[in-house]
């Protein structure tokens, strides 16, 4: 169900990623967005074990909680750095991409074609 008035990677409104885990730029939910979102949290993933572990060694721990965030664990989804996700890529550790919720400006850092063989959802492709 659309819960954004912005578009996601397939053309449509972008869809909700997780709301529990509530995730977003602006914790919405939705990997929204704006010019004020640096680091691009516009990549909707479904974590994995490898990923969490590769996003801990290289700085970022998701997995451990703490007051103003539950921790993630494999299977949740999150709306993802862009260049986080296109870096995992390359490690060949990238997570799921649930493209209904991935922000169509995702394509300014990732490459759609990695995007797609990494999709969820890709029965939604035409």
């Amino acid at each position: 169900m659309p819960q954004s008035s912005q578009r996601n990677l397939l053309g449509q409104p972008l869809e909700s990623c997780s709301k529990e885990p509530r995730t977003g730029w602006f914790r919405t939910g939705c990997c929204e967005t704006d010019d004020n979102d640096l680091g691009r949290h516009v990549v909707c993933v479904q974590t994995t074990a490898e990923f969490l572990a590769f996003s801990k060694a290289r700085g970022n721990d998701l997995s451990t909680a703490n007051p103003s965030f539950p921790g993630l664990r494999p299977g949740d989804r999150w709306c993802l750095c862009a260049a986080r996700w296109q870096e995992a890529f390359d490690a060949g550790v990238a997570p799921p991409v649930f493209l209904a919720g991935t922000h169509e400006s995702v394509t300014e850092i990732c490459d759609r074609d990695a995007l797609l063989q990494h999709a969820l959802d890709a029965h939604n492709l035409n």
